[in-house]
């Protein structure tokens, strides 16, 4: 759906709602019915009602509308009015919303909270972005240029971390007439373009899009770099490509919503989009307020800079989780546009599906598998599908020129399995559609090992070796392979030592249960707390994984060359490699290549004295 690419100011919305309107015949919960509403289309935005609460239009029969009203409807009567906007929920899009934090409907929460009080009312409203604050726009483009959709027009510092780039809106292109520098406010235009139809077109810092709708971009790109998180469990094991999309499934205690901030903090991404959706009050509290405090850890300035966050607690109305999760791409793919690579955390997914399911309950539609509603699995893909790495519009054919940009969304999506029982439709239906499953394990959890990623249970369907083998060295997936394939072993001698005991085991498989539980405790685990552990390297990441293999190869042959496994299990060198995540950074390289240095010669003087011994 096309748009005019202006804001919407609430006189032109109170204008457009005189011209529509019907009656409240029906009221069920969130989900209210409505007759002789007419001209109206499907997902308009309504406002219901006295209060003029926010809905939308959700199905059409006739003159009959069902609308899904996104506020609480507590107190609403049969016989209200009901006032059509003209318009889809549409997100307001600019320069300002770097370090906000809004509700489902982009209401700015902060300011909301200094007017209105702690408690959010129904019906209120206030403009999502700051209307009175002057920008500083700096043109890159002059009078008389010939601009596309998608070309930058200027550039607004918008945070420190941040340069908002002020681009061509979608299906716009022309010649400029005019174009403006200075401190200008969002109401205020930028330039004036006459299109093909010889219509001058004035444009602004802000303009609006429709959430249900995906941006437009020139083309897709391939899913060659990973997106390093500094989680060692994940960068190594199972990375997600920058563009692609990864599920976290977990039950109540398991680490989830842990793991998402520690990716905000930590993941090489330039803006974060950060989805609370449905969660409970006071874990959506404890993040607005340690944002703020957090570091940039590469440009050293607080996180919020480069964050937004849409807050929709479990106790705000339902239907608004939806709006939520569509704003927030609706956002990320706005910065994407920019040449940005974004991160989208929504936490989490389940929390959405139960808010269709319920809605789905009340329009009486045929409930499929578990009560959720028969297209819960197509809204998952769709959503899902707008992640990826895009060519942005407005790039010409030639790369080499300044102006072309690459973007990306990377989508991860909290689940919440009830009981933590992945056969759950939401946590099915999100695996066969995202590229990357990282399953959270209770027992795990149980025993403090986090990131409580399950090793055997998760996988990523996307090939990144050639990368890896490319930008941190050759033998980097053979390592990775060869440490999967370890655990994998232990598992099953693990089956085995459960019905016959470690008796039954040689001293090379009693070895490997060694090696393994290097593997898990001094490599896998990994604080999000400690500073010195909280984010990990590529390289520092394949110079711990080298030490434990070196460990792992001299173990083997000192056993073949009749070394006995208790005359080395309790080497010094073993201590040194349990506090190799301990080292710094900076000189993780060269400390841990002495390391390896000193595992080789404690082993080779290890067999020659054995061999000395034995003659």
């Amino acid at each position: 759906m096309q748009l005019e690419f202006k804001s919407i100011s609430k006189v032109n919305l109170m204008e457009a709602v005189n011209k529509k309107y019907g009656i409240i015949n029906r009221i069920s919960g969130p989900v209210v019915g409505v007759s002789g509403l007419e001209g109206a289309r499907l997902h308009d935005m309504v406002l219901v009602g006295e209060g003029k609460l926010v809905g939308e239009v959700i199905r059409m029969s006739g003159q009959q509308a069902t609308i899904q009203v996104y506020e609480e409807t507590s107190g609403l009567k049969i016989g209200e009015p009901i006032m059509g906007t003209g318009h889809p929920l549409i997100a307001h899009l600019g320069p300002g919303l770097m370090g906000q934090i809004f509700d489902g409907l982009q209401r700015p929460l902060t300011k909301l909270a200094d007017v209105e009080g702690n408690f959010l009312q129904r019906g209120v409203t206030e403009d999502s972005l700051p209307q009175d604050r002057k920008w500083r726009f700096n043109p890159l483009v002059k009078s008389g240029d010939i601009v596309h959709a998608g070309n930058i027009l200027g550039e607004v510092p918008e945070t420190q971390s941040i340069t908002h780039r002020v681009m061509v809106p979608p299906h716009l292109s022309g010649e400029i007439v005019e174009i403006c520098e200075g401190e200008l406010t969002l109401a205020e235009s930028v330039a004036k373009i006459k299109n093909e139809d010889g219509k001058i077109i004035e444009v602004g810092m802000e303009h609006v899009w429709p959430v249900r709708s995906a941006r437009p971009y020139k083309r897709r790109l391939d899913l060659a770099e990973p997106l390093v998180t500094g989680k060692r469990v994940i960068d190594m094991f199972f990375p997600i490509p920058k563009g692609g999309s990864a599920i976290i499934p977990g039950g109540f205690g398991t680490g989830k919503t842990v793991i998402q901030q520690s990716l905000a903090r930590w993941s090489d991404v330039d803006v974060v989009v950060y989805v609370g959706c449905g969660e409970r009050g006071n874990e959506m509290a404890e993040v607005l307020m340690e944002l703020p405090e957090l570091e940039d850890r590469v440009r050293g300035v607080p996180l919020i800079n480069r964050t937004v966050l849409i807050a929709n607690t479990s106790n705000m109305p339902v239907a608004a989780r939806e709006a939520s999760i569509y704003l927030g791409i609706t956002i990320a793919e706005y910065y994407r546009d920019m040449g940005y690579d974004v991160l989208m955390l929504a936490d989490s997914t389940s929390r959405w599906g139960e808010a269709l399911r319920e809605v789905s309950g009340r329009l009486e539609e045929i409930p499929g598998e578990e009560g959720y509603p028969a297209y819960l699995s197509s809204r998952l893909a769709e959503f899902y599908e707008r992640a990826g790495h895009v060519d942005c519009l407005g790039n010409g054919e030639d790369k080499s020129y300044a102006g072309h940009r690459e973007g990306s969304v990377s989508l991860v999506g909290a689940v919440s399995p009830p009981g933590g029982d992945f056969s759950d439709p939401i946590t099915q239906s999100s695996m066969r559609i995202t590229g990357v499953f990282w399953a959270l394990d209770y027992e795990l959890s149980r025993k403090r090992h986090f990131p409580a990623i399950n090793w055997i249970k998760s996988f990523s369907l996307v090939d990144l070796s050639r990368w890896f083998g490319d930008n941190v060295e050759e033998d980097f997936p053979k390592l990775v392979q060869e440490a999967k394939s370890l655990l994998g072993r232990e598992n099953e001698l693990l089956q085995v030592v459960q019905l016959i005991g470690q008796e039954a085991l040689s001293d090379l498989e009693r070895e490997i249960l060694i090696i393994s539980k290097l593997l898990r405790e001094d490599f896998l685990q990994q604080s999000s707390i400690q500073d010195m552990d909280a984010f990990c390297s590529l390289e520092k990441s394949y110079w711990m994984l080298k030490a434990i293999l070196e460990y792992h190869l001299k173990a083997q042959e000192a056993l073949k060359a009749g070394v006995e496994l208790a005359d080395f299990s309790d080497l010094p060198v073993l201590q040194r490699i349990a506090r190799m995540k301990e080292i710094d950074e900076n000189k993780s390289t060269p400390e841990i290549k002495r390391l390896i240095g000193k595992i080789d010669d404690a082993f080779d003087s290890l067999i020659s004295n054995w061999e000395t011994e034995n003659g």
